[in-house]
């Protein structure tokens, strides 16, 4: 079976390391958690200098815990991007809502995303207080499109949570994400180096395939795209790579075809200009019916 990129080996939740520990080499987990559609997934990408997790302005964008790793010269930041922490509704959305938190809890340091442009409220109080107090750093992101009004009210509304550190941050913009970089740099503990040098992240590349497939659902569908709605790579013999789309309606079936198959040819072409030269990609639409609320079709859709 071909391979893109050589998946990290994860043992207990951690990569496993490369190399021996050497005296002055610096590594650690850094978490980012809040809520839904406050620029994590943004935040990592630019952080790390590439793309690790998919994006979009949807919420619950971000279902899997994903792991984007920045190596430097004597360090290696590993960031630990989670789903968005919110209210769930269904066996899909309290998946992703513990999978956020298992995750906040195996990590060196904690970032408290928040978005600029919204008050600080009752839901980015109710992850902050799922979080440990020592070492806790607040990003305030989204400073390029928020008013020097809104920043301050987010900074000193978050000031009560007795932060380690405050840093209003854009990731589309790049503004103040090197100070954040350093600074964290110098939190983390002497350790190993967990990845690769040129290792991205610890996803396989079945699962980042039906990430990017989902990834342009949300981009060519926008507001018509189902929320229950599923990616998973079935087959891979290189260069063919079959990706099942799963939902929960036969009505919804035809929304994500398309007329005539307009969608689904505007998305495969989509992911495939991000996938290496020559790759085949057959992407076919199954019904699940109420897949999201079912606990054992949740865990069997890898979530």
């Amino acid at each position: 079976m071909h391979r893109f990129h050589e998946a990290a080996v994860l043992t207990g939740g951690v990569a496993s390391s490369t190399t021996e520990q050497h005296e002055g080499y610096r590594s650690g987990l850094v978490g980012l958690l809040g809520r839904p559609n406050v620029g994590k997934s943004s935040l990592v990408n630019a952080m790390c200098g590439h793309k690790v997790s998919i994006v979009s302005d949807k919420p619950q964008t971000t279902r899997h815990r994903v792991m984007g790793v920045l190596t430097r010269p004597n360090s290696q930041l590993v960031f630990v991007d989670t789903p968005g922490l919110h209210k769930p509704v269904s066996a899909l959305g309290e998946r992703v809502n513990s999978t956020a938190l298992e995750s906040a809890s195996d990590v060196d340091l904690q970032c408290l995303v928040l978005d600029a442009t919204r008050p600080f409220g009752s839901g980015d109080q109710w992850v902050a207080g799922r979080l440990r107090r020592e070492q806790l750093v607040v990003v305030v992101n989204k400073v390029d499109i928020a008013t020097r009004d809104q920043v301050i009210a987010m900074l000193g509304a978050s000031a009560a949570l007795d932060a380690s550190a405050y840093f209003p941050v854009s990731a589309k913009s790049g503004d103040g994400l090197e100070s954040l970089v350093e600074y964290l740099l110098d939190q983390l503990p002497e350790g190993p180096q967990w990845f690769p040098a040129d290792e991205r992240n610890d996803m396989s590349e079945e699962v980042w395939v039906a990430e990017l497939v989902r990834e342009q659902l949300l981009a060519v569908m926008r507001d018509e795209l189902p929320y229950s709605i599923a990616t998973r790579v079935t087959e891979w013999e290189w260069p063919r790579i079959r990706c099942d789309i799963i939902v929960e309606r036969e009505s919804q079936k035809g929304m994500v075809i398309g007329k005539g198959g307009s969608i689904l040819r505007e998305v495969g072409s989509r992911a495939r200009a991000q996938l290496p030269e020559g790759a085949f990609l057959e992407l076919k639409v199954k019904v699940d019916k109420d897949w999201q609320r079912r606990p054992d079709r949740v865990e069997r859709l890898g979530y």
